[in-house]
């Protein structure tokens, strides 16, 4: 694991060459991936001129080339793209109190030690339960820790930028994400559109049992116990080792939000 050495790695704020960075991140972007629409209008330097001139009680002809600023409106939800789920997403209480927003959780949850557990060779659809938890951390000869960052790799990220994306990949039981709070979790991430399986498997379960426990049954995890879902990485396959790196996850301060777009990245002390 990362000893206190690699705070040192930081000089004047910059990280030193063998700092290895590995985006863990999907775009905020238009794609067949998102069922909720994102749309981006870009703005280009002399789509601006004019109102960046009336600003300071000038002309366009006073601008450097007749050029403003770029600018983008954007058009999307909170859970477009890779982001954390806070509490509130999940249910309006939480172990008895209102359930906090993204902008109320502590910064400390979102930098700590990260691991990955590799299901990518389970079935789309499938569940995952405590046992297979198990099992991949024996496998990997890793203990979990308080505060640990918990990200599940499916490789359903190989299939954005389709609609098959949507559908894909296994989900986590509700077991399996207890016994993640059980052992100190407080932010849990997957490579898939959601933490639960997808949502057809879920339909599948449910109109064969008729039993609604199974609706967002992981997700629902969240109205008895305090966690965050980081939901949307990728490149999981890419990370050199399963663990003994940092993750850095801060969701972005939405004000009252139910989730925060993160650029979430690993941290490697080469």
């Amino acid at each position: 694991m990362l000893g206190p050495h690699w705070f040192a790695t930081f000089v004047d704020g910059l990280p030193l060459p063998h700092m290895k960075i590995i985006d863990l991140s999907l775009p905020l972007e238009d794609s067949p991936s998102e069922p909720l629409r994102v749309t981006v209008e870009h703005q280009s330097h002399s789509d601006t001129a004019a109102v960046m001139a009336g600003y300071f009680g000038a002309t366009v002809d006073d601008l450097p080339e007749k050029l403003g600023w770029a600018n983008e409106w954007i058009t999307a939800c909170s859970h477009n793209g890779t982001h954390v789920d806070a509490p509130y997403h999940y249910f309006p209480t939480c172990e008895g109190k209102p359930a906090r927003t993204i902008d109320e959780l502590p910064l400390e949850w979102f930098f700590s030690d990260g691991v990955v557990l590799d299901f990518s060779s389970k079935q789309n659809g499938a569940l995952i339960e405590p046992q297979d938890i198990e099992q991949e951390l024996v496998r990997i000869n890793y203990r979990l820790k308080p505060f640990d960052i918990v990200m599940i790799r499916t490789d359903a990220d190989r299939f954005w930028g389709s609609v098959e994306y949507f559908h894909a990949g296994a989900g986590v039981s509700a077991a399996a994400t207890r016994w993640l709070i059980d052992a100190g979790i407080r932010v849990m991430g997957i490579d898939a559109w959601g933490w639960d399986q997808p949502f057809w498997a879920m339909k599948e379960r449910f109109l064969a049992t008729k039993d609604p426990s199974v609706i967002w049954e992981a997700h629902r995890v969240g109205r008895d116990f305090e966690y965050c879902q980081i939901e949307k990485l990728t490149k999981l396959s890419m990370l050199p080792r399963p663990f003994g790196f940092k993750v850095s996850c801060f969701p972005v301060k939405l004000k009252g939000g139910s989730a925060g777009w993160s650029r979430v990245v690993a941290l490697f002390d080469t």
